[in-house]
């Protein structure tokens, strides 16, 4: 299984990410399901004692999801090459324009080089591929200090906050 860095740390993931159509039955345990899946049972995903999370692909719109996003513990954003920089955007928009608060996570190919950047647009989690060393990713989140822009993580830029 892939490893997992949240909130800065390396931990185990829990999460499965099954394949459904819209009328299966959720498995047991924690589990992510699509946009499509979760719009056509929202109501039984709400009424659900296990975690049920969302997994949004980089070309679905947040303001498609039924339901308040308060009640999704996790949402994960899938990127399908290290390239496709929609996930940022989208993190960005769950954040400030939706305000949602809960986990929000990096998946498929998302590399060391991009997770500093990835906090600054709002994740605070982020799933790596096997080959990556989790430790050494954690510690590239400490590669700047500072930043200039404002973003999700810091909502005043750098010439705001000095004097």
């Amino acid at each position: 299984m892939p490893a997992l860095i949240k909130d800065g740390a390396v931990i185990d993931n829990r999460w499965t990410r099954p394949v459904l159509a819209a009328q299966d039955p959720l498995p047991a345990g924690p589990v992510l399901v699509s946009l499509e899946y979760w719009n056509a049972n929202a109501a039984q995903i709400t009424a659900r004692a296990d975690s049920v999370g969302l997994l949004l692909q980089p070309d679905e719109d947040p303001a498609a999801i039924r339901g308040g996003l308060t009640d999704i513990p996790l949402i994960a954003i899938h990127f399908p090459a290290f390239t496709d920089g929609r996930g940022f955007s989208l993190a960005r928009l769950l954040r400030e324009r939706f305000h949602y608060h809960g986990e929000l996570r990096a998946v498929g190919a998302p590399i060391r080089d991009q997770l500093s950047y990835l906090v600054r647009v709002g994740f605070n989690a982020f799933e790596l591929a096997e080959h990556y060393d989790p430790q050494a990713a954690l510690a590239s989140l400490a590669d700047f200090s500072d930043s200039y822009q404002a973003a999700a993580d810091q909502p005043l830029p750098l010439f705001r906050r000095r004097g």
